[in-house]
């Protein structure tokens, strides 16, 4: 089984870097057209099925997408619980909390890091039951795709500082040689304006 994970489309408080869980914003336009475009990169792959967290702007991205099967809901899917910090940026809850680090200290009156790699955790065993064999898309949120993706590598919640997802992207995790591999991650507007793989630079 191969998962592609796909975050979702901008949205207003995407674009400003806004803590988004619970607050049910929509895509922009801009979003919606960046919908269409996974949909555009994964033309020809034949997905067996597709999930989606239960926001709209999930649900809306995996819709204009068209990916191909009618898109699944589950619960489990949806964003980190920002508690108190919801809608802040990181700099504007690192005024109230010097240093804070969302993998390491969590949310005040939301969820903690080792609760959200729980419940990716728990994603991953219903996708896994619920899912006939093939390519599986997954249409989520940042935060929480970086915990889906650590939680099927077997890694520590913390390692999940270290990986970065655009809207509107595509990661891919299957296998090598029988262990969980990343194969794709990233592909976006922002990581590759075209869609096509970026040039080597040796120079850097």
């Amino acid at each position: 089984m191969a998962l592609h994970l796909i975050r979702h489309g901008e949205t207003a408080w995407s674009r400003a870097r806004r803590h988004t869980g619970c607050t049910d914003v929509v895509l922009t336009l801009a979003g919606e057209q960046q919908a269409r475009e996974v949909g555009r990169r994964l033309a020809g792959v034949p997905i067996v099925a597709v999930w989606t967290s239960p926001a709209l702007r999930a649900r809306r991205t995996a819709e204009l997408a068209a990916l191909g099967p009618d898109p699944r809901v589950l619960d489990a899917l949806r964003e980190f619980d920002y508690g108190q910090y919801e809608g802040l940026t990181t700099q504007a809850i690192r005024d109230q909390r010097p240093g804070w680090a969302l993998w390491r200290d969590g949310c005040a009156g939301g969820e903690s890091p080792v609760e959200v790699l729980a419940r990716a955790g728990r994603a991953l065993a219903a996708i896994r039951a619920e899912s006939p064999a093939g390519d599986v898309a997954i249409v989520s949120h940042g935060h929480f795709l970086r915990a889906l993706a650590v939680a099927y590598l077997g890694l520590p919640i913390a390692a999940a500082a270290g990986f970065v997802v655009d809207v509107a992207s595509i990661t891919i995790l299957g296998e090598e040689h029988g262990f969980p591999a990343v194969r794709l991650w990233n592909l976006s507007e922002a990581s590759v304006p075209d869609g096509r793989p970026a040039p080597s630079d040796r120079s850097r």
